[in-house]
């Protein structure tokens, strides 16, 4: 007789599971509460479903915060094998010019998902709609919330991918920790990661500002540094170059009360090249301009320096240059968690196997972002999902 596998939401890792489990060796059956599977990976679709990066497996792996307990899996289940599974599924990819990978033009996020869907169909998973886990029964048995009434699923394994917190209207709300907690199993409260970031603008320049994009800037906190691009808006910054940078700033808001980043406005060019462009000055224009001129700075990055000095600093050429280079902003807060493309918290890595096994819960097993880790905008959480389900449906067929 077959055993029995339950997998407790519709997720990229529930999705990679239905299509990898064995099912000539298990019943498999997936629960979830939305009447249809992948609602946050359409979310993630909207104007371009970027599925993973294309980066060489050793800087790819060093993205997450922590790696260590995602490198076997992901040695198992790289980036490259991810897209060559798409291509296998009819799902042709092509590499953009940031290194992100999508679709091709034409292949919608919709028919991405189908292509999936009907994987895990002809892999002969059940698939239950409107089945909302509300705990565990005495015997650590599941619960669920249905249309008809509460329902108990009895299986031998059962395989968690609930999600983080981000994004509540795809039904992930990190609404779940009590459920595990009860069971003493340890959980962390979710925070926001690749969020917006409070800034405390001055306000007589927000309207200049807002919204206005610094290009081809180097963002560091602490001993971290990434190169970007940043957007300013009324409540602070956001983008892909200060996301990467999101457990460092967490970490310095929780242990100092706020968060110092600096910007190289100029990463590309040196302190002795500005200084000396600076020296080139011309009695036809204004001061103002003529900087802006020899430097290449545009109104926005202007505005920014000089509500930062003092006259006399952005008259001397040394004194504006250093500012240039090393432009502090302290970051006093993040921003909303629903707001945020993801999260962290949950269940701590401490709390299960290599193999993703709950210790405290025998044949619990619980993979995605449910789990505490950091993962940076470009494809890297999705990956990560994705390997870890596929990481995870190879161990179990493996298991006599």
């Amino acid at each position: 007789m077959k055993k029995s596998i339950s997998i407790v939401g519709g997720g990229a890792s529930a999705l990679m599971l239905g299509c990898e489990l064995d099912s000539e060796k298990y019943s498999v059956s997936i629960f979830e509460k939305n009447t249809a599977l992948g609602r946050k990976f359409l979310i993630a679709g909207d104007g371009g479903l970027n599925l993973t990066h294309s980066e060489k497996a050793d800087k790819f792996i060093s993205r997450y915060t922590p790696r260590e307990f995602l490198i076997p899996a992901f040695r198992f289940f790289s980036n490259e094998d991810l897209i060559a599974w798409f291509n296998d599924l009819g799902i042709d990819t092509f590499i953009g010019s940031s290194g992100r990978v999508f679709p091709i033009k034409g292949i919608k996020p919709i028919d991405v998902l189908t292509a999936i869907e009907q994987k895990i169909i002809k892999n002969k998973v059940a698939i239950n709609f409107k089945h909302e886990l509300i705990g565990f029964s005495d015997d650590n048995d599941v619960i669920f919330k249905t249309p008809s009434g509460n329902k108990n699923v009895v299986s031998d394994i059962v395989i968690f991918c609930l999600g983080g917190a981000s994004w509540p209207v795809s039904g992930s709300k990190g609404d779940w920790l009590n459920f595990f907690t009860n069971k003493n199993i340890s959980t962390k409260p979710f925070q926001a990661s690749n969020c917006s970031f409070k800034v405390d603008w001055p306000k007589d320049i927000i309207k200049a500002i807002e919204g206005k994009p610094l290009k081809n800037v180097s963002i560091s906190c602490g001993k971290k540094i990434y190169f970007g691009e940043i957007v300013i808006t009324s409540f602070g910054l956001e983008g892909s170059g200060i996301y990467s940078l999101s457990p460092e700033i967490r970490n310095e808001i929780e242990n100092f009360g706020s968060a110092k980043i600096v910007i190289d406005l100029k990463p590309k060019v040196s302190v002795d090249e500005l200084v000396k462009r600076i020296s080139n000055i011309s009695k036809k224009i204004s001061y103002t301009e003529n900087i802006a001129k020899q430097l290449n700075l545009n109104k926005t990055q202007i505005i920014l320096l000089k509500a930062k000095m003092s006259k006399n600093e952005f008259l001397d050429p040394i004194k504006f240059v250093n500012n240039l280079k090393n432009f502090e902003i302290s970051i006093s807060e993040l921003g909303p968690i629903a707001d945020a493309i993801s999260t962290v918290g949950g269940i701590p890595l401490t709390e299960i196997t290599e193999a993703f096994e709950l210790k405290k819960l025998k044949n619990k097993f619980v993979v995605g972002e449910m789990l505490d880790y950091d993962a940076p905008t470009g494809g890297y959480l999705l990956q990560s999902c994705f390997t870890m389900g596929k990481f995870l449906a190879n161990y179990l067929n493996k298991l006599d």
